[in-house]
């Protein structure tokens, strides 16, 4: 049962996922805001939502460090995965508007992410915190985004909406539907999760890690495949930049506030670092904007597979051991 909940649990929140950033993108639309608006809030926020609730969730029902486990494994994901996997496809292009100031945000948001975590401990204060960022951030982005509106990349999903418009009504169905449906993929997902890491006595973290990161990840590993596949990788990378900025500030604010998240201490000796490695893996192509091939995208999954052949290695000598993973 727990197998089937995790899976359903990931099915329901990528298909819910799409449906909430569709619906409240018409009903946005319909209601005279601008794509600006929608583009910077609706779309970048409505993206992440499955991390969101997954994160708030996994707090909620006591097994925090699943939460933060799903930040972490997520971004390193993105950045290995969701950019290597599909540059073994076709080059993927480092060119697009204001990524070098994403990148450099990206850098700023993960490395005070760490820094509020080497106590041991993200509690509400460091939420506040987090969030204030992401705040500046936000505002930022849309007093520069009005001076120069070329520069916003989530058009894509304003202009299919207006190409294939959807009822008012159907609208508000998929809003509702897709926020029902969040909810009840987010439970099944966390609930199977710590099922699985109790039968097999391991942490929720290292589920974390792996299982929910993977699982949450996919909507922008499916559509970083379908880019290269189209040969429209121009915005891919800034798109997990953006993911990755949302993760550590938005999803980890919010769920901090909800409560506490103790750090242990294999994120403090090795995750976080990684997590942080594998954003600078990125900083030599934006700042020549130039492509990730194949070779490099190779060494990108090579590491990915590298760094979750180590996860289990460790889970299997601790358990061997008799010591907790």
């Amino acid at each position: 049962m727990a197998y089937l909940e995790v899976i359903a649990g990931i099915i329901l929140l990528v298909v819910a996922g799409d449906f909430l950033v569709r619906g409240a993108v018409s009903v946005a639309h319909k209601a005279g805001i601008s794509p600006l608006i929608i583009g910077l809030t609706i779309v970048s926020i409505g993206t992440s939502a499955p991390e969101l609730v997954v994160g708030v969730d996994a707090v909620l029902k006591g097994s925090p460090t699943l939460a933060l486990g799903n930040v972490v494994g997520s971004n390193i994901a993105n950045s290995l995965l969701v950019v290597g996997l599909p540059a073994l496809i076709a080059p993927m292009t480092c060119d697009a508007p204001r990524l070098g100031r994403n990148m450099f945000m990206m850098l700023v948001a993960s490395v005070a992410f760490i820094l509020l975590g080497l106590n041991g401990n993200y509690g509400w204060t460091n939420g506040i915190m987090l969030l204030g960022m992401l705040s500046i951030f936000l505002i930022y982005s849309g007093r520069r985004a009005q001076r120069c509106p070329s520069e916003i990349d989530n058009f894509d999903e304003i202009a299919a909406i207006e190409e294939n418009p959807i009822s008012r009504s159907k609208s508000w169905i998929m809003v509702g539907g897709g926020m029902i449906g969040l909810a009840v993929g987010a439970d099944l997902l966390v609930v199977g999760s710590i099922e699985l890491a109790r039968s097999y006595g391991i942490s929720e973290a290292l589920i974390g890690l792996t299982l929910i990161a993977l699982g949450t990840s996919l909507p922008e590993l499916v559509t970083s495949i379908v880019a290269a596949l189209r040969r429209h990788c121009d915005v891919a990378v800034g798109n997990v930049i953006g993911s990755n900025i949302f993760n550590v500030l938005g999803i980890m604010g919010v769920s901090s506030i909800v409560g506490d998240i103790p750090v242990p201490d294999s994120f403090l000796q090795i995750d976080l670092w990684v997590m942080l490695g594998a954003a600078l893996l990125l900083v030599p192509f934006v700042r020549l904007r130039s492509q990730i091939g194949k070779l490099a995208g190779l060494v990108m999954v090579a590491l990915y597979v590298g760094y979750i052949a180590h996860l289990a290695n460790s889970a299997e000598r601790a358990a061997a051991m008799g010591m907790p993973v």
